[in-house]
């Protein structure tokens, strides 16, 4: 206990929340030394994510002191740093998460405390929201109260720019630093919120509506004329989406779908899915329930906090989910046939482990496009960068069902997703084709693009390390084989190598903090291998193009089976896995033993 002792008397000094400091005393009463050491000993680690973790008692955990000791950070970084902007605000939302209200207060007062303005939004409210808010009123920074998909017992802080977009490299290391040095709550950390002149808690009625209708409006011009969608189910997955979707849809005259009564309203508990994200197998069997009752074959997603957006259809007595990747081209596809004759040049992005399919058809169309490292910290900033160099961006996505419009904000935004997406639907219809039907029709014109993504649950960092350590030092970059593949083209972002480019430097920004390797192989397959910077996984992703269907799910099955076999049984055998996992067309591919 003696190792402990001084850092449990640091938190009882500082921590006023009776909850938590009452978990603490207990674990201490008890002689919990190994918990309160994993509990104090490390801080939640502040990265270009904000925070994100369990919520319990303990500077390693998502609490009332770790969000007040976050929020003094940024606060005196915003004023400090940006203080030609700080003058703007900040703007503070929250999901519908255990805690979310009360942290997001709780981060009020610390701006304030700065003569900071605060636009609060008083109101449980969808993600992308804050990031419009920020760009609507100019202000300095944004910050949103929420852990997105992850389980109940999750919360987390993301935090916004000036620009709109997620912070980058190296601004949440100097925002750790200064969380760091402003640790002890300041005076009237851990009162209530109370009214003042910094304090604008009518914010979020303000924006909303503003949101809403740009919404609307960008929807409405990716079509010549808006036509009513088919009839289809919805559900928030018992988050903030069903206290904006609906109303929306029955604001423009969408009437004719049918929410998931179970999941409609906001509950913290999610007590109908085991995991509250559309990704996840069984996610979406309550909805396909009540469209088979309801006789309806489309179904329309979005995951808690409202920023991913996930489809599914009928096709032949049988549900359909979309991947995000076919989401992604479908969207894609749409926006590039409607793009307006304007003097701008315009540009699209998805991630580098997303689908190539929509770098084929922007080449299609002579519209530049560019690949971005995973997340939209990174394709918000690039989004920006392009418009100053007077580019139009109307559109980037990553594969995890996130899809982003700079015409309404630089995040991943499943509100404007779903808009959009019933917009193309319904002119998709007047065409004779279904998503689905469109999306067969798109293989046929570039190829058929099939994915199988899986991941390798790893028991700790060492051996991830090991893996990583081994595959560079073993003799695949220098023979050009993989198994029975030639490797055509090896991509390494932690230790920034090309074998593609002329100065075999990568075009996007390398990364020594993680561990991800892209390989080019024979048979027009790629892949992408790489550690999980906030779960103990490695990720694989794979996608082969080919002229069937049947050829591209031979050509990435024996990609896992030969990725399996190369690198993760000689390397890491410790390493659990999936033994059967879809491919992006709903083939099973199972290992046998």
């Amino acid at each position: 206990m003696e190792s402990v002792s001084p850092l449990i008397q640091k938190w009882l000094e500082w921590d006023q929340d009776p909850t938590t400091r009452a978990e603490i005393e207990q674990l201490r009463d008890s002689n919990a030394v190994a918990d309160l050491e994993q509990r104090l000993q490390k801080r939640i680690q502040f990265g270009t994510a904000g925070l994100r973790g369990r919520m319990a008692a303990g500077f390693s955990c998502m609490n009332s002191l770790t969000v007040i000791q976050a929020s003094q950070g940024l606060a005196k970084y915003v004023k400090d740093k940006h203080a030609d902007s700080a003058s703007g605000g900040v703007v503070i939302g929250h999901d519908a998460r255990y805690n979310s209200a009360k942290f997001a207060a709780l981060a009020a007062n610390a701006f304030i405390a700065q003569q900071i303005p605060v636009y609060f939004y008083s109101e449980p409210s969808v993600t992308p929201s804050v990031p419009f808010g920020v760009t609507h009123l100019r202000a300095a920074a944004g910050i949103m109260i929420t852990a997105s998909h992850n389980p109940a017992q999750d919360n987390g802080y993301k935090v916004y720019f000036k620009n709109g977009a997620q912070i980058n490299t190296p601004m949440d290391v100097e925002i750790a630093q200064s969380i760091e040095e402003n640790l002890a709550p300041w005076s009237g950390a851990w009162k209530d919120l109370q009214p003042g002149e910094y304090l604008h808690s009518d914010a979020y009625k303000i924006i909303l509506p503003l949101y809403t209708n740009a919404v609307w409006q960008y929807a409405k011009s990716t079509v010549p004329e808006w036509k009513q969608p088919r009839p289809f189910v919805y559900t928030p997955m018992h988050g903030v989406g069903g206290l904006v979707f609906p109303d929306l849809c029955r604001s423009v005259g969408v009437t004719e779908f049918t929410p998931v009564p179970e999941q409609v309203k906001p509950d913290p508990d999610f007590p109908t899915v085991s995991f509250p994200n559309p990704e996840e197998a069984g996610a979406l069997d309550l909805a396909m329930q009540t469209a088979d009752r309801e006789g309806k074959t489309l179904i329309i997603a979005h995951d808690p906090d409202a920023d991913r957006f996930a489809a599914a259809e009928k096709v032949d007595g049988k549900w359909f989910s979309f991947t995000g990747n076919h989401v992604g081209v479908l969207l894609g596809s749409h926006l590039l046939e409607n793009l307006k004759d304007d003097s701008k040049k315009v540009a699209v992005l998805n991630s580098t482990v997303s689908t190539s399919m929509l770098e084929k058809m922007a080449q299609a169309k002579g519209v530049h496009f560019e690949e971005a490292l995973t997340g939209f910290k990174w394709m918000g900033n690039i989004a920006r960068r392009l418009e100053d160099a007077d580019y139009k961006v109307p559109y980037a996505f990553e594969e995890a069902l996130g899809y982003m419009f700079p015409d309404v904000c630089y995040d991943k935004d499943g509100i404007t997703a779903a808009m959009v997406f019933l917009a193309a639907q319904a002119k998709w219809e007047s065409q004779g084709l279904t998503p689905y039907t469109k999306l067969q029709q798109l293989f046929r014109e570039h190829g058929h693009y099939e994915t199988l993504n899986n991941y390798f649950r790893s028991p700790d960092p060492e051996t991830t390390m090991t893996l990583f350590k081994a595959i560079r030092s073993g003799p695949y970059r220098t023979e050009k084989t993989l198994g029975p593949f030639k490797i055509l083209r090896w991509r390494d972002m932690t230790e920034a190598y090309d074998s593609g480019t002329l100065d075999n430097k990568p075009t996007l920004p390398e990364d020594k903090s993680s561990q991800m390797l892209t390989l080019w192989l024979d048979h027009d397959v790629r892949f992408t291998f790489r550690a999980s910077g906030t779960e103990p996984k490695v990720k694989l992703y794979i996608e082969s193009c080919s002229a069937s269907r049947d050829q591209a799910v031979d050509a990435v099955c024996k990609t896992f089976l030969t990725v399996l076999k190369e690198w993760v049984l000689p390397f890491a055998p410790t390493m659990t896995y999936s033994k059967e996992m879809p491919t992006s067309s709903g083939h099973l591919f199972q290992i046998s033993e």
